[in-house]
């Protein structure tokens, strides 16, 4: 007797234990019943069930977040990427979203993750690589994606995509090479114009440099010239002015610088007659022909 009605004792404790459950902050209990859902509780607190026969099913009701697995995607511009990305996500019709995963958040993300690529893909092909790579085009791709996302994702799974965030942006192997080669080349080209503009602004710049030597050349040329000429002047004017004060004197003058220059370096040798009139002044002066 006291062994039945310690058993009784635990089975109902057990009942007793099974009547209850509690719902936690951010959290939804589904009550099922064979299968089928009876109620869903949200209320945070205690709550009631019939033992055995009601089950209840436990929801995270906040924001859950995966990694999309990278796959290649085309943009508007041609070109093949491979596009990183995580997705946040949240339980919008716990009903749906029991019927459609069994409340299995593992594969609720395994459905959702196709649906959300999909959609990422026909967003990718609307854009160029420079608009994914901006921060200044994320915001519209993101609101593309979770456009088409939720139209598929509240009606079939009960969820919705709180955000999409692309993390990462890489060339495929099979074209990186490719790829790179390009750019090299692209460079290349812009290195080769930017010498070859260089050395035309050299040249030009050459060019004006000697065109202003030379305008300066034909101007010290030219002001060289007109002093000389004034200067050739001045000495034809004296050497008027001297003839005609006395014109012996003037010759016994030009004789002295002609003999200067002529044996200035002490080395010179000139042949002469001895009446030359080069030596005049080398026996009598007095005997030198008078000039008037």
């Amino acid at each position: 007797m006291k062994t039945t009605a310690a058993i009784i004792i635990v089975l109902l404790l057990l009942l007793g234990f099974n009547s209850f459950y509690t719902v936690g902050e951010g959290q939804r209990v589904l009550v099922l019943q064979f299968g089928k859902i009876l109620r869903t509780d949200r209320e945070p607190g205690l709550h009631a069930k019939v033992p055995l026969l009601q089950q209840v099913l436990t929801l995270d009701e906040r924001v859950l977040s995966f990694d999309g697995a990278p796959q290649r995607y085309v943009t508007a511009g041609k070109q093949s990427i491979n596009v990183n990305y995580y997705v946040k996500w949240r339980i919008a019709d716990a009903a749906n979203y029991y019927r459609a995963t069994g409340g299995d958040e593992l594969q609720a993300g395994q459905r959702l993750s196709p649906i959300v690529s999909n959609a990422l893909r026909s967003v990718v092909s609307e854009h160029t690589l420079e608009q994914l790579i901006a921060a200044s085009g994320q915001g519209d791709i993101t609101a593309s994606t979770l456009q088409q996302s939720n139209a598929e994702t509240q009606k079939t799974l009960g969820v919705t995509v709180v955000d999409v965030r692309i993390t990462g942006v890489e060339f495929p192997d099979d074209i990186k090479a490719a790829v790179y080669k390009r750019m090299q080349t692209e460079r290349q080209q812009q290195a080769a114009a930017v010498r070859a503009d260089g050395k035309q602004q050299a040249e030009s710049i050459k060019a004006d440099a000697e065109a202003q030597a030379q305008m300066i050349r034909a101007t010290a040329e030219s002001d060289a010239d007109k002093v000389r000429g004034e200067g050739d002047a001045q000495a034809a004017q004296i050497y008027a002015q001297a003839y005609a004060q006395d014109a012996d004197f003037f010759a016994f003058y030009r004789s002295l610088q002609a003999y200067k220059k002529s044996f200035g370096d002490g080395r010179s040798t000139i042949i002469l007659k001895p009446d030359s009139e080069f030596l005049r002044y080398f026996g009598n002066p007095a005997a030198a022909p008078a000039r008037h």
